[in-house]
């Protein structure tokens, strides 16, 4: 069981099981966790030991086979898809391993969306804001496509931190790139959690961005545990 403080994201007696062609999968099983504001959390393990379902339920993209996930101050099994995506509007951002731009949309287009959806006002300013702060203010009229795997991150990075969310879920945001970019990538998503304060829930492999975190916890036979 893990627990913090003051959680912005929290989850008790979660579970999720699935049935496959090998018959009834278990893929969490009764797990509690608590993520504090402003917090850093870490989530390690195997290939296919439920992290990044679990992420997907703590941020409402999934909805679990038994349990309770509260997000935000809100409980999440109350509310159908609209209301949960409505709940995570300007709160919630996200950072995923392939990157998830529109193609047809050029970067500066992929980071003003999410704004002008919500209704920010000074959208576009904000937009500029966004990605000279991930230094591609040049690049902002280019495609997915015209941009490198690292220029494509940052687009994603600055698309998840414009809207000041309190909390981002990453799922393996370094996965996709080699390992110097990906260590740029480490130290801009760092600094940018760290500027604005938001919580953070992420899934890794990367030793070096787990250990940056202020805690790590290790998936193992659908439960988590505290690493050292």
């Amino acid at each position: 069981m893990t627990a913090s403080a003051n959680p912005i994201s929290k989850a008790k007696g979660l579970s999720k099981h699935v049935n496959g062609p090998g018959g009834h999968l278990t893929i969490l099983q009764n797990l509690d966790i608590g993520v504090a504001q402003e917090e850093a959390v870490a989530i390690l393990g195997a290939s296919g030991s439920g992290k990044s379902t679990l992420l997907g339920l703590l941020a409402g993209l999934d909805q679990p086979s038994a349990g309770k996930v509260w997000l935000c101050g809100s409980a999440l099994d109350g509310l159908d898809e609209d209301g949960r995506a409505a709940l995570r509007e300007g709160r919630v951002g996200f950072v995923f391993q392939n990157f998830q731009l529109l193609p047809t949309l050029n970067a500066r287009e992929n980071v003003l969306l999410p704004l002008e959806l919500s209704g920010a006002t000074r959208a576009d300013r904000i937009a500029d804001e966004a990605l000279e702060r991930v230094g591609l203010t040049a690049r902002g009229g280019h495609y997915p496509r015209q941009l490198s795997g690292g220029e494509q991150q940052r687009v994603a990075i600055a698309r998840a931190f414009a809207p000041r969310p309190a909390i981002l879920f990453a799922d393996e945001p370094t996965g996709n790139l080699d390992e110097h970019t990906g260590e740029q990538i480490i130290d801009l998503l760092l600094d940018l959690r760290r500027d604005s304060g938001a919580a953070l829930v992420m899934v890794t492999h990367d030793a070096r961005l787990a250990g940056c975190c202020d805690r790590r916890l290790l998936m193992r036979d659908g439960l988590l545990e505290a690493m050292e």
